[in-house]
C-alpha cells in the first residue's frame, strides 16, 4: 500500500497561520510562520455504540450530584487546597489577558548547548514575507549558522504569552515554542538510577566498538512510521472482508553482556556492505587510460 508523505521542503501547497515580525534591537525581519507537522498522516477512531453503531456524546456530569450539567452552569476554580476552590469568573481572566502586537521580540541570542532538548515544543517554519524581507531573513539566518546561536524571545498567541526559540534549519530558518525551565523535573529523581556505578573497562571497550561498527549517517535511517502503515493495512483489510493475519513476537533469550556485545559486533560487521572494486568498460577504460600516462 502506497502511503503518501509529507515533504517538510515544499513550500507551494503551505498556508501560513500566523504573520508578524521578527525584533531584535532595532532591526526588523517580517516573516510568516508555517505548520512543521503533518497532522493529516495520524489515525483517529470514533467511540460507538456498539449495538447500533451510534456515535457516543460527551455528557458533562458533575461528580458530587451525578447530574448533567450544561455549559452555561460550569465555572473555572482552582484548587489551592484539598477540596477548596476559588473561583476565576470570566472577567478576571480578561485581566491578564495579552493583546498581540505580532512582534516576536528577541531577548538574547544563546549558545545551542545550552538550551536542553526537552524544552523544545511545537515546532513551526518561519519564513520571509514578501522580497523585501529576503535579505534580512537570509543575515540572521547566516548569522546564527557562524555563532552556533539561537535566539530566544517571546510572542503573544492567543492572548497568552510564549517563550520562543528560532533556530537555523537548512536553508531556512524555525521557530519552536519553549516549554519554561520550572516545568522540567530533575533526570537525578529516577528511581535506581546509580550516579557512581563502576562501569567494566572491558565491557566499556567492546561497546565502543559495537557503536562505532553501527555508526551511519542520520539521512541514511529508514524512519517509517511502522505502526501507522500496519494499522492501516489492517483497517484496509477489514474494509475489504480480508482475513487478519498476526504475528506472534518470540522472546529473546537472555545472555551475558560480554557474549551479547561480542555477539552484536560480530552481527553489525556481517550486515556492513563491502565496497566494491571498479569493474567492466569503466575499470578497463581506466586502466587503459593508465598504460598511456606511464607509456
Amino acid at each position: 500500500m502506497q502511503i503518501r508523505r509529507f515533504n517538510p521542503l515544499n513550500f507551494e501547497n503551505m498556508r501560513s497561520i500566523w504573520k508578524g515580525h521578527i525584533r531584535f534591537s532595532l532591526v526588523t525581519i517580517p516573516i510568516r510562520l508555517y505548520n512543521a507537522i503533518e497532522t493529516s498522516q495520524s489515525i483517529s477512531f470514533r467511540q460507538l455504540h456498539k449495538k447500533d453503531m451510534g456515535p457516543i456524546g460527551y455528557d458533562k456530569k458533575c461528580k458530587t450530584c451525578l447530574e448533567s450539567v450544561k455549559s452555561e452552569d460550569i465555572v473555572k476554580g482552582y484548587e489551592y487546597a484539598s477540596d477548596q476552590f476559588v473561583i476565576m469568573e470570566p472577567e478576571d481572566l480578561q485581566k491578564v489577558r495579552l493583546k498581540s502586537t505580532k512582534i516576536i521580540d528577541i531577548e538574547a541570542f544563546v549558545s545551542k548547548d545550552e538550551v536542553h532538548p526537552a524544552l523544545f515544543d511545537t515546532p513551526y517554519f518561519a519564513g520571509p514575507d514578501g522580497e523585501v524581507a529576503t535579505k534580512a531573513y537570509g543575515l540572521l539566518k547566516s548569522c546564527l549558522d557562524q555563532t552556533n546561536r539561537l535566539a530566544v524571545g517571546r510572542v503573544v498567541l492567543r492572548e497568552k504569552e510564549e517563550v520562543v526559540l528560532i533556530a537555523p534549519s537548512g536553508p531556512g530558518l524555525m521557530m519552536y515554542m519553549l516549554r519554561y525551565p520550572h516545568e522540567l523535573r530533575s533526570i537525578e529523581n529516577i528511581p535506581q538510577l546509580d550516579l557512581h556505578a563502576k562501569i567494566d573497562e572491558a565491557q566499556l571497550k567492546l561497546a565502543n566498538v559495537l557503536v562505532e561498527t553501527m555508526t551511519k549517517s542520520f539521512s541514511q535511517l529508514e524512519l517509517k512510521d511502522r505502526y501507522y502503515e500496519s494499522l492501516m493495512e489492517i483497517i484496509q483489510a477489514k474494509i475489504a472482508g480480508k482475513e487478519i493475519v498476526s504475528v506472534k513476537e518470540e522472546e529473546a533469550p537472555v545472555i551475558d553482556i560480554m557474549t551479547a556485545l561480542k555477539e552484536s559486533i560480530s552481527q553489525a560487521k556481517s550486515e556492513i556492505k563491502p565496497m566494491v572494486k571498479a569493474t567492466g568498460t569503466a575499470g578497463k577504460q581506466a586502466a587503459k587510460t593508465s598504460k598511456k600516462k606511464s607509456a
